[in-house]
């Protein structure tokens, strides 16, 4: 040991050193000999100041000496240990004793059939458009796309294909696997639609991710393609208006092209539809060219465009506007999706929205595949290689087994064209048919999409797409579930206790919808509510931004960055609990799908990788029983070291516990009106309310509904509390005349 002429590497992850490890680090120079024994013994106090150390520019070129600590006194400078690797621990003995973290759809399993990910070519990958976004501007770049020969493409699959087919919930684990093959065989694409929609709040709500830090990753193995994300103007990632200030700041965070987006309803070419004609689209058209729009593109949301209405509607705007390059997205509900966007290409259009084969059709977009192979050969020609969007689909065939707990063809098992008919936005579709199984009204759902058509008129046939589809398919629940008809919910709209959406709606609070406001039923519901009159964003106080990020950072102890202030902004409640999460759980984005959701096997080996160079290796050994606490230990083996966790088994104790049914019989009781958490109770014991008050607010699947008081009177008993589950008919207050 003492011949030693260097410092011998430490190749374990000094943060994840563990108690009992020991560490030397050795050196011998002409003028001093240092020998530096480490035993971390019932502690892990020292590791930080031993990062510092292994991290010493100076150590690291063997250059100390007798006096190296006492001249690197920023050796002592220490941060606290993450303690990550048992953090992963209680995580996946928690999955273990309770199952997944993420709500569960349906009764399915991941598949255990890992997918196999194509072979990349080596060296950097081709040029491609972002390439040009990033030499010429977004000026440069609009004009290089309108000049292009042949069709362009944007891919949905990272977002809006399992968005629709999903439920939104693929993770960035197996989005980073593919993405080099990505890169490099499809660097063509005009872009990569990744980001937005509803996957910034399903990463952190659902997934236990950070949406900032998926673009980040996979702009690093995808640097020559353009992102494309879905920004719901003043809704910004959300489901509400935000002060403008607060969507200004998020869009300077994200910079870019703008392509302003006009979402599509009615049929353009059925002149018996007037409310949404071609004039409506061509004008609103004149108003985002007049403001600037660098893109215009035509949102379909629920796949209503047929052949004729797409030359009709892209003929129209091509001949108004020859030197703009257009877009258009659609859905495949009807299954008519290819054919439709052929015939915007065949009319004008400069690009269309295609998703990879194994993930497109239904609910999601056209196939990639039969794009590619339809314009072969012809003017319209892609440049896409056929058999390279085999491989790329092989992939995600597979992969889609992983989620298959959230697969929409666990219940839904074709498309249909019925959506002509309730215009139902296919990001919407197969959420509104999990909802609908979640609610106890899956043999209902032919039902609910009729309601939905009702309930869209009884709005006064809304523009359908997010936050205003969600509150059109909110209504069509509520009146299923309570077995009310179109006209029974005009006539009973002054008592009714009708979704939170749908109130706030009418009171304004997501805008003016065209042609105005439903009466006499939005009169009847308000009653005497607040009413919000112009542009939301215009008359809401503007965030505090620098208050928002002090109590980030008192709150959290650790660097917040600029992104968490503008997750915290969009979704307050939801970023907490992420950050909630992570402080318990740790980065549990490393852990593979199958881990993810449904925790290992028992005796069941597998490799962790925190980051490049930090690898767990763990086996899950046993599950312990019920202790008294209503608590079981879980044993696995830690790199080579046995490690135990206590994990509170929340299925047991719940069924210790009895939650009483509300009695139809007894006036009085208040039941909750369908299963869901309790956001709000805003009554206690000894309350005095009158009719029509509300008594609490339930969420479930994102559709919160408040609960009213059926009579006058006083709390006598108050059976919830915030956050508390419940089953449809669980007794939530009693009140007494």
């Amino acid at each position: 040991m003492c011949a030693a002429d260097h410092i011998a590497p430490v190749q374990m992850p000094c943060s994840e050193w563990l108690e009992g490890d020991v560490v030397f680090a050795v050196s011998t120079r002409p003028r001093a000999s240092i020998l530096t024994s480490v035993l971390l013994l019932q502690s892990s106090t020292n590791i930080p100041f031993l990062q510092n150390v292994f991290s010493n520019h100076q150590f690291l070129n063997s250059t100390v000496d007798t006096q190296f600590i006492d001249e690197n006194q920023e050796l002592f400078n220490l941060k606290p240990t993450q303690n990550r690797a048992q953090k992963l621990l209680h995580y996946l003995g928690h999955v273990m004793v309770n199952g997944p973290t993420t709500p569960i759809p349906v009764k399915a399993k991941p598949s255990s059939i890992d997918p196999v990910i194509p072979p990349v070519t080596l060296g950097d990958p081709p040029l491609g458009f972002r390439d040009v976004l990033l030499r010429d501007g977004p000026e440069g770049f609009a004009k290089v796309v309108r000049a292009h020969q042949g069709l362009l493409l944007m891919d949905t699959t990272f977002r809006d294909a399992h968005q629709s087919l999903l439920a939104t919930r693929v993770r960035t684990h197996d989005l980073k696997k593919i993405s080099p093959f990505v890169s490099h065989n499809f660097n063509n694409l005009y872009s990569l639609e990744n980001w937005g929609g509803a996957t910034f709040d399903v990463a952190m709500r659902f997934l236990s991710e950070c949406p900032w830090k998926r673009l980040q990753e996979l702009r690093a193995l995808i640097p020559n393609v353009p992102f494309q994300m879905l920004l719901r103007g003043a809704n910004a990632v959300g489901y509400t208006n935000y002060p403008d200030n607060a969507v200004f700041k998020f869009c300077e965070r994200r910079g870019g092209v703008v392509e302003a987006a006009i979402s599509y309803t009615g049929d353009v070419s059925d002149p018996m539809r007037q409310k949404y004609s071609l004039d409506y689209y061509m004008q609103l058209a004149d108003e985002l060219v007049k403001a600037g729009t660098h893109i215009l593109c035509i949102k379909d949301m629920a796949g209503l465009l047929k052949p004729q209405s797409s030359k009709l509607l892209i003929g129209s705007l091509r001949d108004r506007f020859p030197d703009l390059p257009i877009h258009v997205h659609t859905h495949d509900t009807a299954g008519a999706g290819v054919a439709a966007m052929l015939a915007c290409a065949e009319a004008g259009a400069d690009v269309v929205d295609v998703a990879v084969d194994s993930m497109a059709g239904m609910t999601s977009q056209p196939s990639m595949g039969a794009m590619v192979a339809c314009a072969k050969g012809t003017k319209l020609d892609t440049g896409i290689a056929l058999e390279k969007v085999f491989d790329y689909s092989e992939y995600w065939e597979v992969a889609r087994g992983l989620y298959a707990p959230f697969d929409c063809t666990a219940t839904m098992k074709s498309g249909n064209a019925d959506v002509y008919e309730n215009e139902i936005p296919g990001g919407q579709y197969t959420n509104l048919h999990f909802q609908a199984h979640s609610m106890g009204l899956g043999n209902k759902f032919k039902e609910v999409k009729k309601a939905y058509t009702e309930a869209n008129k009884l709005l006064g046939d809304l523009i359908k797409v997010t936050p205003s589809s969600k509150i059109v398919g909110d209504l069509a629940q509520f009146m299923v579930q309570n077995n009310l008809t179109r006209a029974e919910v005009e006539e009973r709209a002054d008592e009714l206790s009708f979704p939170l959406s749908v109130v706030e709606f009418l009171q304004g609070f997501i805008g003016i919808p065209h042609g105005g406001f439903p009466e006499p039923f939005r009169s009847k519901v308000l009653k005497n509510l607040p009413r919000i009159e112009g542009r939301p964003g215009a008359s809401l106080p503007p965030l505090d931004f620098k208050s928002l990020e002090e109590g980030l950072r008192a709150a959290h102890n650790d660097e917040i960055t600029p992104e968490d202030v503008m997750s915290a902004a969009m979704y307050p409640k939801v970023f907490q609990e992420f950050k909630e999460f992570t402080a318990n759980f740790g980065p549990v984005d490393c852990l593979n799908t199958r881990l993810f959701l449904d925790g290992p096997k028992i005796a069941e080996e597998f490799e962790v990788e925190l980051e490049r160079g930090k690898i767990l290796h763990i086996k899950a050994l046993a599950l312990g029983d019920l202790n008294k606490a209503g608590q079981r230990e879980v044993f696995f083996e830690l790199n080579g070291q046995l490690r135990s966790v206590l994990v509170k088994d929340t299925v047991a104790m719940k069924e210790m516990k009895f939650h009483p049914k509300a009695q139809k019989s007894i006036k009085g009781q208040v039941g909750a009106p369908m299963p869901g958490k309790v956001v709000e109770v805003k009554v206690e014991v000894g309350s005095k309310v009158e009719k029509g008050q509300p008594l609490c607010v339930l969420s479930a699947m994102k559709m919160e509904t408040v609960v009213n008081s059926p009579l006058a009177g006083t709390i006598k008993a108050v059976h919830v509390r915030d956050d508390a589950s419940l089953e449809g008919g669980d007794l939530i207050v009693e009140i007494e005349e």
